[in-house]
């Protein structure tokens, strides 16, 4: 965990970083797409990498209802591994890591001149596709849908519910960022309205054809889920790492779209791009919750890592500065939520100590002490440990952003909360330090 400079207390409840900015070219090696399963592998061992530490990770992964698992160094296959009767040839969903699948199609209908991101979404579902004032909806385009500020109420009873009649006005489009799954979900129908292709077929000959991805996208319920395998996944991961290139075919040449859709895309929720999250800037939000928080969901993670991250733990996550994807399928961890940025942050700690180096914000340095709570999960009592003196009261915070414990000294007894989530916050001078832990 971190401490950051901070001029102000602000309310806080997880963690992010300083993103490097655009990503960096280097070679990647892409496996054949004539069907093969052919993929070539690197060792962990001739990597250097601490081969005794994998069946620990493998181990905590099985104990968190993992299915499939993979890991990517330059494109070639470190690690792959495969939990009970599920094999590489299973097929799974994405949940929301498949948003990015998403944002990546838009880009494509945009720069074959189908669409412009900054259309009214009204130009390709109709007018009135919403339950707000002919103004208010209006107001709403593409690029609100992409980036999660399309002002619609998330509130509603069901908010991956796609009828007008579940699509309330909140806030006028782009002054407030909203984890909302119904706006997304038509993106869909944008694309399908503006081409005049099912969405099967544009994603078959503009992405699956040129990578040799499988898959397919399923309705349920309101949802438009996408199911594939898990290298299917890691293809496209290849893909979002290489900047729209496969080897040397380009699927997607407009850089500026690139760039804005795994860096910021507003000046709201700072970890959001078109649909990815974002490691490596100053605050990030939680969906369901209008708090902007400071520091990293996945503070062991590349400053530079982007993500899809789904339900129940469907994972891609890619840092291109360290030539890393980090992958994962499965049922819901023990510590689960919307957007399980838990198990992401868990798998990057435990595969740092299999590269027997750190990658994230988590490395001791002098502008950033280290900060270590535990055990975590706690039962009983939390101990705190952290390379210099605590300034002030140590505040325990729940998901909701209330303070529910102040205390001057530490262990701290934590036994009479409930189960789940807790932060963690404190001063070292001038320094505002978290960390977050869970009760069990």
């Amino acid at each position: 965990m971190k401490c950051i400079l901070s001029k102000t207390l602000v309310p806080l409840i997880f963690l992010i970083f300083t993103n490097s900015g655009q990503w960096k070219a280097q070679a990647l090696y892409f496996p054949p797409i004539n069907g093969s399963e052919t993929w070539d592998t690197l060792s962990p061992a001739a990597l250097g990498w601490c081969t005794n530490k994998i069946d620990s990770l493998y181990n905590y992964l099985q104990q968190e209802n993992t299915k499939g698992f993979m890991v990517l160094k330059d494109g070639k296959i470190v690690l792959e591994k495969y939990f009970g009767t599920f094999t590489k040839d299973s097929a799974w969903y994405w949940a929301s890591a498949g948003k990015t699948l998403t944002s990546f199609l838009i880009g494509q209908a945009q720069e074959e001149g189908f669409l412009k991101i900054t259309d009214t979404t009204s130009d390709y579902l109709l007018p009135g596709w919403t339950n707000c004032t002919p103004a208010k909806e209006e107001k709403i385009t593409i690029w609100h849908q992409l980036t999660m500020t399309s002002g619609l109420d998330d509130a509603v009873p069901d908010n991956h519910c796609t009828l007008d009649t579940c699509l309330d006005y909140k806030a006028d489009a782009g002054t407030r960022w909203a984890y909302h799954n119904a706006p997304y979900t038509l993106l869909e129908k944008v694309i399908v309205n503006a081409t005049s292709i099912p969405i099967n077929t544009f994603t078959q000959t503009r992405l699956k054809n040129k990578t040799g991805m499988s898959g397919t996208w399923l309705t349920i319920g309101y949802d438009n889920i996408y199911y594939s395998r898990l290298r299917s996944m890691a293809r496209f991961a290849l893909l979002a790492q290489n900047n729209g290139v496969w080897n040397s075919d380009t699927l997607l040449a407009d850089a500026v779209y690139l760039n804005q859709m795994v860096n910021t895309s507003q000046n709201i929720n700072l970890s959001y791009g078109y649909l990815w999250w974002l490691n490596g800037k100053a605050s990030y939000m939680v969906p369901g919750l209008q708090i902007q928080v400071p520091g990293s969901y996945a503070p062991d993670a590349p400053s530079d890592m982007v993500a899809g991250i789904g339900k129940n733990g469907q994972i891609m996550s890619i840092a291109k500065s360290k030539g890393l994807v980090l992958l994962r399928m499965g049922n819901a961890p023990s510590t689960n939520s919307e957007v399980p940025y838990l198990i992401c942050n868990e798998m990057w700690k435990r595969l740092n100590a299999i590269m027997c180096v750190g990658t994230g914000l988590n490395e001791t340095s002098e502008e950033y002490p280290y900060v270590n709570v535990f055990p975590n999960p706690v039962s009983d009592v939390l101990h705190i440990n952290v390379n210099g003196a605590i300034s002030g009261p140590i505040q325990i915070i729940d998901s909701f952003g209330q303070v529910i414990i102040q205390s001057e000294q530490t262990p701290i007894r934590v036994s009479e909360l409930p189960a789940g989530l807790y932060f963690l916050s404190f001063r070292q001078n001038a320094r505002l330090c978290t960390a977050k832990f869970i009760r069990e």
